[in-house]
C-alpha cells in the first residue's frame, strides 16, 4: 500500500489517521456522556475529564496533522458516477466535520481554562491558559460544546451511512477506498 495519496486510491496515512479520529471522536463522545452524570463521590470524578481533556487535546494535535497532510497530500479525485450534487454534499460534509471537530476541541479548550487554569495532557505537559475574559466563558463553551458534540456524531453516523449506501446501492468503491481497496 502507498503511503500517498493518489488520484485514485488514499494512501495509508490519510486511512490511518481517518479512522483514528473516527474511533477517538467516538470514545470521547462515549466518555464524555458517561462522565456527566458521575456524582462527586465516584472514584472517576476527576479522572474521566481529565482523560477526556488530554485526549481532547491529543485529537486537535493529530487534526492538525491531519489538515497539514491534506494540504500537502490531495485526496483521491471523485469516482465517474458521482454527480455534481453527490461532489457538493462530500466536499460540504467534510467541511463541516473538520470545521465542527475545531470548533469542538476549541469550546472544551475555553471550558477548561474559563478559570485561568492550564490543561494537563496526562502529566506530560501543559497546555496553558491563553484567553479566560470571555463572559460567562465556561457555561457558552459548555452548551456549544454538547450541542456540537451531538451534531458531530450524528453528522458522522449519516456520513458513515452514506458510505454504505455507496458500497451497497450504488456499487462503487467509495467506502473501499477508506479502507486501501
Amino acid at each position: 500500500m502507498r503511503w500517498r495519496n493518489s488520484p485514485s486510491h488514499y494512501g495509508s496515512v490519510s486511512i490511518l489517521m481517518h479512522w483514528l479520529v473516527a474511533v477517538v471522536v467516538f470514545g470521547l463522545f462515549g466518555l464524555g456522556y458517561w462522565m456527566v452524570g458521575l456524582d462527586y463521590y465516584s472514584p472517576w470524578y476527576q479522572t474521566a475529564p481529565d482523560l477526556h481533556k488530554s485526549i481532547g487535546l491529543l485529537l486537535f494535535a493529530l487534526m492538525l496533522l491531519r489538515v497539514l497532510w491534506r494540504l500537502s497530500n490531495p485526496t483521491p479525485a471523485s469516482l465517474p458516477n458521482h454527480g455534481a450534487l453527490t461532489r457538493l454534499g462530500s466536499k460540504l460534509g467534510h467541511a463541516f466535520l473538520y470545521l465542527g471537530l475545531f470548533v469542538l476541541m476549541l469550546s472544551g479548550y475555553l471550558i477548561s481554562t474559563a478559570e485561568g487554569r492550564g490543561v494537563e495532557v496526562f502529566g506530560w505537559f501543559a497546555v496553558p491558559a491563553s484567553i479566560t475574559s470571555i463572559p460567562e466563558q465556561a457555561d457558552v463553551a459548555g452548551l456549544v460544546h454538547k450541542y456540537l458534540a451531538w451534531a458531530l456524531v450524528i453528522f458522522a453516523g449519516l456520513h458513515g451511512l452514506a458510505a454504505l449506501k455507496h458500497h451497497f446501492i450504488d456499487k462503487d468503491r467509495t467506502l473501499l477506498r477508506m479502507f486501501g481497496g
